[in-house]
């Protein structure tokens, strides 16, 4: 991909920076930090042009590795906020199910770009599912039901271009929806509270939905033109929990309003649009390397896209609050390095 079409998302973490200083300015030298981290790792794998056949070679490698992480952090992961999510490796703590992400679309990317025969084609839904549903299970029970949906939406969408016959699909999709009641009962009191609060916020204004009603007290209090950098109450006087995080959409708004909030997601759009580009320039023509760059192209955009319009959506109030960072806005050094890797994967 050219480097020029990563200018929208080099714009997008330059207003992260700018708004963390606004809210956290005790944080902005850890988050350039974790960018300078991330460019590194960009530039190596891009100089080093290895991304497209060292990665994919060892593509079951890195998930088992990364698998390998995930575990550990159900074990001896750092519990905050009632989540075991974190590593702590001595100088920072390391979210695995954030890099997860990646290797299981480079995994699946080459999966599904494998030459197969008819009998191989026949298994290869289900072994697809198997190795999503594994690290999806772990990360659930963390818990973090957020991050456990993205890796459901990545595998449904590489499945469905994956040419995979019919009668699988429509099984596994009438199970999920089957299944769907059944998964009430296995949700947290909060991650409950969370549903029932998006359906009726004044069920519990001072619980559950207090996030909510927050996030999106701090959209509307920016107006058209913003508070002012460092000038937005609700982030200032911590009435928004999460405010750099979570919910550093709603912090963004809060000091830049409604125009500077259109312009970023503006960016977003236009680099989605260049994804979707690039999709199509990939389209798989037999090649197995061309349909390795086509799956892996479409994984990474359900990926960085189903976050963002979760993201935004939470903070705006359309959707359940799901405990997922914005890219590039939130701070987080696990999903900013993940996220950068992602696009350095990108042929």
């Amino acid at each position: 991909m050219p480097l020029l079409n990563f200018l929208p998302i080099v714009l997008i973490y330059l207003f992260g920076l700018i708004n963390l200083f606004g809210i956290r300015p005790d944080l902005l030298i850890a988050a350039a930090a974790y960018g300078g981290i991330g460019i590194i790792c960009f530039i190596i794998i891009r100089r080093l042009n290895i991304y497209r056949y060292f990665f994919r070679s060892n593509a079951t490698l890195f998930y088992w590795f990364s698998l390998t992480f995930l575990i550990g952090t159900y074990f001896f992961g750092v519990v905050a906020n009632g989540s075991r999510r974190w590593l702590d490796i001595g100088i920072f703590q390391f979210q695995p199910s954030e890099l997860l992400k990646i290797f299981l679309i480079v995994f699946l990317a080459q999966i599904f770009a494998q030459k197969r025969s008819f009998m191989q084609q026949r298994f290869l839904f289900l072994r697809g599912l198997v190795y999503t549903i594994i690290p999806t299970i772990i990360i659930f029970l963390q818990p973090d039901l957020g991050s456990a949906l993205i890796l459901g939406t990545i595998f449904i969408v590489m499945a469905l271009h994956a040419r995979l016959p019919a009668k699988q699909l429509v099984v596994f999709f009438s199970i999920i929806v089957i299944s769907i009641p059944l998964v009430w009962f296995t949700l947290h009191d909060y991650q409950k509270g969370r549903i029932k609060s998006f359906i009726n916020p004044q069920l519990d204004s001072s619980g559950a939905s207090y996030n909510m009603s927050q996030a999106i007290i701090s959209v509307g209090s920016g107006r058209v033109f913003g508070k002012g950098l460092g000038l937005g109450k609700q982030s200032q006087l911590r009435f928004l929990p999460e405010y750099h995080t979570d919910f550093a959409f709603s912090s963004f708004m809060e000091q830049f309003g409604l125009l500077g909030g259109g312009i970023l997601i503006s960016l977003y759009m236009v680099f989605f649009t260049l994804l979707f580009a690039r999709i199509m320039q990939c389209m798989p023509r037999g090649d197995p390397d061309e349909q390795y760059r086509y799956y892996y192209t479409l994984g990474f955009s359900a990926f960085i896209i189903m976050q963002t319009c979760v993201n935004i959506g939470m903070n705006i109030g359309i959707l359940p609050v799901a405990g997922i960072t914005l890219p590039f806005i939130s701070y987080g050094g696990s999903s900013l390095i993940t996220f950068i890797i992602g696009l350095a994967l990108l042929p």
